[in-house]
């Protein structure tokens, strides 16, 4: 099984206990400080065994009302790509703020950089602020899927073309040629699991991010995904967004989350709740009879509000073979890689080594 972790680009991450406000903001180091962490990490995760790094956008954020911002993934990338490897990189975008034909030479040079380490993720944003900041017009949810569609139709175009020409309703190229060319073939990962993403996801992606959920609701995303791709020929593969939590017995697990779910502020999760309702102004009605995550934040699982992408909801969480064995069960519904917070060291030490063995006998 393949597992992923975050790029350190977000040095304060969502403050959301009662007594969050009292904790001092935590800078981002600069200069040979920030190269020598850097280096040292991607170590770490490279004898770790970690097959995937992904490097996130935050354009924005306080650490309060949602994750402290980051340091931009362009730059990043390109300084991970001269520190790593093994690790493949995965640069989040989000279709707005730059264009896919620049995108497309950027990447074609990572490529070469990284001799083919390099893949993209497609983010059609949902912070509304950020967007605001920027002066970047951010459509109405399902508007915004079909910019990222377009993007990706660009990026593609351009990779497998000598010469490319594309006049759409978002973008245009006019003969635009890439030299050097890539040396290999481009890979899509995209997150969001709205009737908007799914439909994008069965056109155009290669890999979809799940937030983390139950195995009911990762395996209701799994089949819609693979029914919009019926129609369209394609397969997609899935990775899932995990925060584990590995103690000696279930009991003591189960006991840190209790303490965590009692510290939670209902302001901030009201503030955050909030922020994210904006980002879906414009998006469909869901399925009749489905199972809809309808974004980050809208399960009535408790659980999900324990960081910002729902990973403490996939309840890798206990011993390590009961976690083991929730793991073998996401990935018999067909989960290829877990996207982890690889922030504890029971896990690392005792589960990890295991969890890369699984499918691969």
């Amino acid at each position: 099984m393949l597992t992923c972790t975050w790029a350190p680009t977000v040095f304060e991450g969502m403050q959301l206990g009662r007594a969050a406000g009292t904790v001092p903001a935590r800078a981002a180091p600069r200069g040979a400080a920030l190269r020598r962490f850097l280096a040292d990490y991607v170590q770490r995760l490279e004898h770790w065994g970690v097959s995937h790094l992904l490097v996130a956008q935050r354009w924005w954020g306080s650490g309060q009302e949602m994750e402290g911002s980051s340091l931009d993934c362009l730059a990043m990338t390109a300084l991970l790509a001269g520190l790593s490897e093994r690790i493949q990189l995965v640069t989040a975008i989000h279709p707005g703020f730059v264009e896919p034909t620049a995108i497309a030479k950027w990447g074609a040079t990572i490529d070469a950089i990284s001799d083919g380490r390099w893949a993209i993720n497609v983010t059609s944003g949902w912070n509304m602020a950020e967007f605001e900041m920027y002066g970047i017009d951010p459509l109405p949810h399902d508007e915004r899927y079909a910019r990222a569609s377009e993007f990706i139709e660009v990026l593609r175009g351009a990779w497998d073309n000598a010469s490319f020409d594309h006049e759409g309703r978002y973008y245009r190229a006019r003969g635009l040629r890439l030299e050097p060319r890539p040396g290999h073939a481009l890979t899509v990962f995209q997150g969001g699991q709205s009737l908007a993403a799914v439909a994008m996801a069965a056109q155009h992606a290669d890999w979809m991010f799940l937030n983390g959920g139950s195995p009911e609701r990762v395996a209701a995303t799994i089949d819609q995904v693979r029914k919009a791709c019926a129609g369209t020929g394609r397969s997609v593969r899935f990775a899932l967004y995990a925060n584990p939590l590995v103690r000696e017995t279930d009991a003591a697990a189960w006991a840190e989350i209790d303490h965590r779910l009692a510290n939670l502020d209902p302001e901030r999760i009201a503030t955050r709740r909030a922020m994210l309702a904006r980002g879906k102004a414009g998006s469909d009605a869901p399925p009749e009879g489905g199972i809809r995550s309808g974004g980050m934040w809208t399960s009535n699982d408790a659980l999900a509000m324990l960081d910002t992408n729902e990973g403490f909801a996939s309840r890798l969480i206990g011993a390590p073979d009961t976690v083991l064995q929730r793991i073998r069960a996401f990935h018999a519904m067909g989960i290829d890689m877990l996207h982890l917070t690889l922030a504890d060291a029971p896990f690392i030490e005792q589960v990890l080594p295991q969890v890369h063995a699984i499918g691969n006998t």
